[in-house]
């Protein structure tokens, strides 16, 4: 074929069209500026508490002297231990306060019951029951909508733990004051109870809560969207699709939030790491000083 053949046999022949670019993913905000704030408090005011109040409850360990020393010291840990046992009780009252404002003040009563309440509800005793046999290979994934069971569950250890563990810390820092007002044996229970349910509370966290937040399969090696507040709309079709459902029921689009910054992220996983590192490490270290009395 000649030159000039060949020239107008390419200037003829149809453009082959350029690939589709892939659509650009939505987001969805999921927790505000203030959720995830108050998130980030409790976090690291809850990884103060265990690191400061291990060492003292396993005070007969090798390695609680050491970590101890981190700090300056046990009397030092002491005194941290109450700086942070007081960021905690302030995001505590906070976050009620937070509540009873939108009850009495905005008339929002759809935290008591309902699709977006964190009270436990039937719906969610089916969900654990089909999650089991989902588990099981015997049915489907359950149907979530805006919180888990295990969110659920997640959520009100909190409460149980500032009754339980907050309460008799209060107690224990404040013997003076109290003592006008309980027996001298409170005391003993007070001691046992907030050395126990601080243990039991370390235990779930850097497991369980660990595990659901973080290294399940799905979510390996994080889920970032407490840090970033953001969802994609594809993962909550997927993850939360009762959620989804209504969102979108009336044909409306879900309100794109924009994806996360790339500050939130890298901040996120920084974080997130330093905390199931440090978490993990603890619990290590506390199976060993209990298997070293076994």
């Amino acid at each position: 074929m000649s030159e000039a053949a060949l020239v107008e046999v390419t200037e003829t022949a149809p453009a082959v069209p350029a690939a589709a670019a892939p659509p650009t993913p939505r987001y969805v905000l999921r927790f505000g500026r203030v959720d995830r704030t108050l998130h980030g408090f409790l976090m690291f005011s809850f990884l103060g508490l265990s690191l400061t109040g291990m060492p003292v409850l396993f005070s007969d360990a090798r390695w609680a002297a050491r970590l101890a020393g981190v700090f300056g010291g046990f009397a030092a840990a002491h005194l941290l231990h109450r700086v942070f046992a007081s960021i905690m009780i302030a995001v505590f009252l906070i976050h009620v306060a937070r509540l009873v404002y939108r009850v009495a003040a905005r008339r929002d009563f759809s935290i008591f019951w309902g699709p977006t309440s964190m009270v436990p509800q039937p719906r969610d005793l089916r969900d654990m029951y089909q999650m089991f046999r989902w588990f099981l290979g015997l049915g489907a994934r359950p149907v979530f909508d805006r919180y888990t069971y295990w969110e659920k569950f997640d959520y009100w250890a909190v409460f149980w733990g500032m009754g339980i563990i907050g309460g008799s810390g209060l107690l224990l820092w404040f013997p003076v004051a109290f003592s006008h007002v309980v027996p001298g044996w409170v005391y003993n229970i007070a001691l046992l109870l907030h050395g126990e349910e601080a243990l039991l509370a370390v235990g779930f966290i850097f497991t369980i809560h660990f595990f659901n937040g973080h290294l399940r399969p799905e979510k390996f090696p994080m889920d970032l969207v407490i840090f970033t507040g953001r969802i994609s709309e594809e993962e909550m079709r997927i993850e939360r699709p009762a959620e989804y459902a209504r969102h979108t029921a009336a044909g409306a689009a879900l309100p794109d939030a924009g994806p996360p910054s790339r500050r939130s992220s890298l901040v996120g996983r920084f974080v997130g790491t330093t905390a199931v590192a440090l978490g993990l490490t603890l619990v290590a270290l506390i199976i060993f000083a209990l298997a070293a009395h076994l």
